[in-house]
């Protein structure tokens, strides 16, 4: 076998995020790719039509053999993995926790690339989670390459990165986070190589779970600050997507349901109930618990993406201006 290929990689994720890891990991100069553990193809759109996770698209375009099992407990699903015989076992989002049989196989320990400060943010939404909850000036998230064990997240650490979040959305945080993660994956593999790799146990008294997003998280409650209403249309773009419904009184045929791009909070102090809509010439602004906030781009139910200017020049022409609606607080 070429030196360049020496190692044999096996590789687990699902998302966007694990794509960007899996591009890094499949350049590297010492290892093969032997094969790509992915989540099942899945109903999708309006045709349920079965859609493949992107971590299988990009597979499958660079050759790499891919599985895609429900279950890794079962012992054929761990004989087939065995029998691929693994140096190195990378895995970026995964989603399924791996039981020991599998962690014991490779032959250096198995490796996380997880978007987060571990022990902060352990589980499913790491990244939308801290943007929704680290809202102050200065907050940070980072990505850390752990040792997988048996507890989520929960491995000795050997390797991490900081970065601030600023006016990020969590989109945008999870393409950066992948880069900088990939690469220090690829270092610590590097160093279990040489035997210089050193991995720190996580303080258990720091440890906090970042819950899977559900629906109603992404619906913005305009009665907080308008920074944080800000940093929950943040954390929620692109996916699921920041929510609220509007009424714009009987001039409308209905209420209308809007997906939430990020806006901006202004420094205009809000005097009115948080959730009523102010309309000028070019803008639409709701009242939060403080300021304004003013919206840049929405997406209707069933619609498309549009700037505010262009809805206000078409669906909503005959808002007048000055205070011309509210938001309802409805779960639908």
């Amino acid at each position: 076998m070429a030196e360049s290929q020496q190692y044999r990689l096996i590789f687990m994720g699902a998302p966007d995020f694990a794509v960007r890891v899996l591009q890094h990991v499949a350049r590297w100069p010492l290892g093969q790719v032997v094969a790509v553990y992915t989540s099942p193809d899945r109903p999708a759109g309006r045709g349920y039509k079965l859609k493949p996770p992107p971590v299988k698209v990009f597979a499958q375009h660079c050759g790499f053999p891919v599985l895609q099992p429900t279950s890794l407990n079962t012992i054929e699903t761990q004989q087939e993995f065995a029998n691929l015989c693994p140096d190195f076992l990378l895995v970026a989002s995964y989603g399924l926790l791996l039981p020991d049989a599998v962690l014991r196989i490779p032959r250096f320990p198995p490796l996380n690339v997880h978007p987060s400060l571990l022990p902060r943010y352990r589980g499913a939404a790491p990244v939308q989670r801290a943007v929704l909850e680290s809202w102050h000036d200065g907050a940070t998230t980072g990505v850390s390459v752990m040792r997988i064990e048996s507890r989520l997240d929960a491995g000795p650490v050997y390797a991490a990165s900081s970065r601030v979040i600023g006016d990020s959305t969590s989109g945008e945080l999870l393409d950066v986070l992948a880069d900088k993660g990939a690469r220090l994956l690829l270092r610590v593999m590097e160093q279990l190589l040489d035997g210089t790799a050193r991995a720190d146990a996580q303080d258990e008294r720091l440890a906090c779970y970042a819950a899977k997003i559900l629906k109603e998280d992404a619906r913005v409650d305009w009665s907080r600050p308008a920074a944080e209403a800000h940093a929950r249309i943040r954390a929620m773009t692109p996916l699921p997507g920041a929510w609220s419904v509007f009424d714009f009184g009987e001039e409308q045929s209905s209420k209308l349901r809007f997906v939430l791009w990020p806006g901006k909070p202004t420094s205009l102090p809000s005097d009115v109930p948080p959730g009523a809509v102010l309309r000028d010439k070019h803008s639409l602004m709701v009242a939060c618990g403080d300021h304004w906030y003013e919206l840049s781009q929405v997406k209707p139910q069933g619609g498309a993406v549009m700037p505010i200017r262009d809805m206000l020049n078409g669906r909503l022409r005959h808002l007048p201006q000055g205070l011309c609606g509210r938001v309802v607080q409805s779960q639908t």
